[in-house]
């Protein structure tokens, strides 16, 4: 069997961005990966300003506390202030323009106004309160990177230095292939000895939840030319394309012979993790074909753990594995086999790291767990762990972003 690190990277690597990109409007970016880096043409904030409600002010004109200054002007946020005479103080707002001649600000609470004057019952130290020009972006500088999936933060440092659309690489588009004569779609009545279609719902909305375009779905019943003309039809619309289930060598396991037939070559691996031990990665016409196993979690497990990687590659982002954590396994029993255990858990923050408690189902039948988990937590092969040994686990929200 192929071990767990070499099947992950193997994937990983055939994550190639794509060569065109495409310019796209601010409120359309959400979810999109940049295709180039993004510059700040202004300095932000473009001039020195006030970080508090105050008064501006020499500070050596206030050394003392209990000295009164008159008020030169007031001065609100998007009004440029006049120069400050030597000896006087200027009422500013957050965000107000520090005037010339000024060096510091007093915030309101350590002031007391009457009759246009203004006594500073604080020692005024020069340079506090004060946001300088640049510090946050300067004009130049590279604010956003190549690779970056936007989202809400990445969306206001683009609208804050001005631009009102940019690069980004087009959608990946993936299509799904079920298989099998048993797979009933959702909302039709079952037959005896049938199930209902879970795997392509959930392996549709995996791939939504990653930005992906919407997938383009194809059933196909235990038929060679079904599964070969539905295989192709994928293949020619698609960047990605995941099968589940039929990639074996039994009798009924078509979708090995539809892809030699269509000119693909296929690399069938059997790697030692669990649930999800087979695994293919075929290419046909240029484009990355992935057998996941037909049983739904063994499929979720794998999607998260070799496809995810895969697809962040092929999106164009820059990292394609996020970050492994570290927890507190919370279970009485041993574990460990011949191969590396994923166990659904959940996970509860307390003081440390968090105590990782699996879901008491741990069968690759047991679908419910995927509900209910949080993550995956990784038993090494031939481990034997008891309560409270620490391990890495996968959070869903780090691996399915």
């Amino acid at each position: 069997m192929l071990d767990f690190d070499t099947a992950q990277a193997r994937l990983a690597a055939r994550g190639r961005a794509p060569a065109a990109h495409e310019t796209v409007a601010l409120d359309a970016l959400c979810g999109r990966v940049l295709a180039k880096d993004i510059v700040a043409v202004l300095d932000l904030p473009p001039a020195d300003n006030s970080a508090m409600d105050g008064y501006a002010l020499r500070a050596a004109d206030a050394v003392v506390p209990g000295t009164t200054l008159p008020v030169q002007q007031r001065c609100f946020a998007g009004q440029a202030p006049e120069p400050l005479l030597p000896g006087q103080a200027i009422r500013l707002f957050t965000g107000s323009v520090i005037p010339a001649g000024a060096d510091t600000v007093v915030m309101q609470e350590d002031c007391r106004e009457d009759d246009g004057r203004v006594t500073i019952l604080a020692p005024s130290v020069p340079g506090r309160h004060i946001r300088r020009q640049g510090e946050d972006m300067q004009r130049g500088q590279a604010v956003l990177a190549r690779g970056t999936r936007l989202g809400a933060g990445q969306l206001a440092v683009l609208a804050a230095q001005g631009y009102d659309r940019a690069p980004v690489f087009p959608r990946l588009k993936v299509g799904i292939l079920t298989t099998g004569d048993e797979l009933i779609p959702p909302g039709q009545p079952l037959p005896p000895a049938a199930i209902h279609n879970s795997n392509a719902p959930m392996l549709a909305s995996l791939c939504s939840g990653m930005g992906t375009a919407v997938p383009m779905l194809r059933h196909a019943r235990d038929d060679a030319d079904a599964t070969r003309r539905a295989l192709a039809e994928l293949n020619e619309a698609c960047d990605l394309v995941l099968s589940v289930g039929g990639a074996s060598v039994g009798e009924k396991d078509l979708v090995k012979p539809a892809l030699e037939s269509l000119g693909g070559t296929l690399d069938l691996w059997k790697v030692r993790m669990k649930p999800g031990k087979p695994v293919a990665l075929a290419e046909l016409n240029g484009r990355p074909v992935v057998c996941l196993p037909g049983n739904p979690v063994s499929a979720f497990a794998v999607f998260m753990l070799l496809v995810s990687p895969l697809i962040r590659g092929l999106q164009g982002r820059r990292d394609v594995l996020p970050p492994v954590r570290r927890g507190i396994l919370d279970t009485l029993r041993p574990v460990g086999g011949e191969r590396d255990d994923f166990l659904r858990v959940q996970a509860a923050q307390g003081a440390g790291l968090p105590r990782l408690t699996p879901h008491p189902q741990q069968s690759s039948g047991a679908l419910s767990s995927l509900a209910w988990a949080h993550g995956l937590a990784r038993i090494p092969a031939g481990a034997r762990l008891e309560s409270g040994a620490e391990v890495d686990w996968m959070a869903l929200s780090d691996w399915l972003s």
